[in-house]
């Protein structure tokens, strides 16, 4: 892969995670494809999925109920052909009482991975490990 066309898969990765850290639905969308599919594994176990731009952004805007504040931090980034492996810690701060125990005002605090795929300059797919 090109050292330009890492720098733009990077740009937009980056700002994928500067509007998702700002609860931005609106930014985070704007990085997408229209085909976009999202999957979120957490412990081995898929716990979510979407297909299209529309199920993406319910969804994203549902999960901005869920965290008072978040932050997810890139510690690493691994290219290969349109695709990147992101090292991501990631901390939020509960806004509401959750199914899984967690109290208003708790936080979490875990390491994960994003994988990210792209088409024309856009995700086209994003997985979230956790």
């Amino acid at each position: 892969m090109e050292p330009l066309e890492k720098q733009s898969l990077r740009r937009k990765i980056e700002e994928y995670i500067r509007a998702y850290n700002a609860f931005d639905v609106s930014g985070m969308v704007a990085t997408l494809h229209p085909a976009i599919e999202f999957t979120n594994i957490a412990q081995g176990e898929v716990t979510l999925t979407t297909q299209g731009l529309d199920a993406f952004q319910a969804q994203a805007q549902r999960a901005t109920q869920f965290f008072k504040q978040r932050q997810q931090t890139i510690t690493d980034i691994q290219f290969a052909h349109q695709r990147a492996e992101v090292g991501i810690d990631y901390r939020g701060v509960v806004a509401v009482d959750l199914p899984n125990g967690m109290k208003t005002g708790d936080t979490l605090e875990l390491k994960g991975r994003s994988i990210f795929r792209f088409e024309n300059n856009q995700i086209i797919s994003i997985e979230d490990i956790s």
